[in-house]
């Protein structure tokens, strides 16, 4: 193709290209099978189209912004066009000019927006509107807001969402594809017959442990506990249903609506404290179950503090509560005697392992949260030519230990860097290694936990197998929120999947659709 430097297209990558030249697609790619090539081809044929317009290309966060723009100067003739990135550190003026002077803008959602509000440029001159990670746009996300005043002002629009997975819930997904005028649904998989040769084998692991009696007798007293708040709910009239975190996160948002609107029914300010308190109470076993030990501690002596700064009420009787009492002091005296959740050892047993297959392995462990990374990147460091590191968002967090847990832009870059070179071999990451980012390929993923996210599940395994071959493993407790969370995040990928071949359908044939809709 005329501009495109160093690379040459995949014949499925031409195929969905194609597409998109007739008309606006959502692409959905595992990741690194090349959506940002698809992206650049059909930005060398707008731009020839209709020579003089503008792309406007977006990405959830500035280092994946960084990223595509990085890309683009890479595969595209440095003279077809002048391409530049947006941030919130140019000023706003700077900003204006710039888009003047500017043929492919790289921006996040956000800036743009917050632009478009000040009326500082429109949209009228582009013509093609590229949003990645495509799973965002929907309600108030400002990929939403662009994508409205984008279809209200551009002469001649073409629009391409790219997404590695965008869920499994039919209404979100139709959501995403009137946003973004979708026409066409254009998916692949690993399954995919065009796909698999540019694939390598994937190895699939799955490793059940045992929760220790101990960690159980503790969470029996935290489910005494728990089912005592539910009661007082049952009490005061609220019956929900299902008592999981999501769950009492959701009841607690229609509690505070109802208050907020008005109604300030004793019982519902009861329920609000009742209903607090128990989404705390599920979160500490949910550490006890699947994360560590000393994350579970932490967090006890965080309800402590909490507590102390007389941040509520609620959190005030909790702590003086027996159950609690108990629960904090039995963690103690196993900490002392250095027991830890068993799939830390686990762990460093996979690790040892693997690092004698293989001198130069790279792994990537995912797990949901700040401590348990940490504390698991301490553990592997005790190992022999192990040098791992944390990757976790900006968010600066303030441990109990009075550290700072946010990593800034720059440390991010510093570190994937160092993780491509080598220096270090394994990445403990948080949710932000699972979006976009140009982590280098890995031999081995491995989830500590399992999530029962289809989105995050598929982002997370698509870490590894594409260049070279590749091992996922994951740790599931029994008997706890691993096991379930494993079959839900199986059962809506599977979902995800025919939903996404529903809507093509439906896309395709939309009189068919609204025929069945009125029967």
């Amino acid at each position: 193709m005329e501009f495109l430097e160093n690379i040459k297209p995949r014949e499925y990558q031409q195929k969905i290209f194609e597409k998109c030249i007739e008309k606006n697609c959502l692409i959905v790619l595992p990741t690194g099978l090349g959506k940002t090539l698809i992206a650049l081809m059909l930005t060398i044929e707008r731009m020839k189209r209709f020579p003089g317009e503008k792309v406007l290309f977006l990405a959830p966060t500035k280092p994946l912004v960084e990223q595509h723009l990085t890309y683009f100067k890479k595969h595209l003739s440095e003279l077809f066009g002048e391409m530049n990135m947006f941030t919130g550190q140019i000023n706003a003026d700077a900003r204006k000019k710039l888009w003047q002077n500017t043929d492919i803008i790289f921006s996040t959602p956000q800036c743009i927006a917050n632009d478009l509000k000040k009326n500082l440029y429109d949209l009228k001159n582009v013509c093609l509107l590229i949003e990645d990670e495509a799973h965002r746009c929907i309600k108030n996300y400002d990929y939403n807001l662009v994508a409205q005043r984008y279809k209200l002002h551009a002469q001649n629009q073409r629009i391409i969402g790219m997404t590695a997975s965008p869920g499994s819930e039919h209404a979100k997904i139709k959501e995403i594809c009137r946003n973004l005028s979708i026409e066409e649904v254009e998916i692949k998989t690993r399954e995919s017959e065009d796909v698999k040769p540019y694939l390598q084998e994937l190895q699939f692991e799955k490793i059940l442990i045992d929760f220790p009696e101990e960690f159980n007798a503790l969470r029996e007293i935290l489910k005494k506990l728990f089912n005592s708040y539910i009661d007082e709910l049952k009490l005061h009239g609220i019956s929900w249903g299902n008592y999981s975190k999501v769950g009492l996160i959701e009841m607690q948002k229609k509690l505070m609506a109802t208050i907020s609107h008005g109604n300030k029914n004793y019982n519902y300010l009861i329920a609000v404290s009742a209903c607090s308190t128990a989404i705390k109470i599920q979160h500490a076993m949910e550490l006890l179950e699947t994360q560590t030990l000393a994350g579970f501690n932490e967090y006890l002596k965080d309800l402590f503090k909490q507590a102390e700064e007389k941040k509520s009420k609620g959190i005030i009787k909790l702590v003086k509560r027996p159950e609690f009492i108990s629960a904090f002091t039995k963690s103690n005296e196993l900490l002392a005697a250095s027991v830890e959740h068993p799939k830390i050892e686990e762990l460093i047993k996979i690790i040892e392992i693997e690092r004698t297959k293989n001198e130069k392995i790279k792994v990537i462990i995912f797990t949901q949260f700040r401590n348990t990374a940490s504390e698991i990147s301490k553990r592997l460091n005790q190992i022999p030519e192990i040098k791992s590191k944390v990757f976790v968002g900006q968010a600066k967090k303030i441990s109990q230990k009075g550290e700072s847990t946010g990593l800034n832009q720059k440390e991010q870059k510093k570190i994937i860097q160092e993780f491509s070179s080598g220096e270090i071999n394994v990445l403990c990451a948080t949710s932000i290694g699972e979006e976009g980012l140009d982590i280098p390929e890995v031999n081995i993923v491995i989830f500590y936990e399992t999530v029962p996210s289809a989105i995050r599940k598929i982002q997370r395994g698509g870490r590894t197998a594409r260049l070279m071959a590749g091992k996922l493993i994951m740790l599931i407790t029994r008997t706890t929120r691993d096991e379930s969370f494993y079959y839900v995040a199986n059962a809506r990928e599977k979902k995800m999947h025919k939903t996404i071949q529903d809507i093509k359908e439906e896309i395709a044939n939309p009189s068919k659709s609204e025929i069945q809709k009125t029967l």
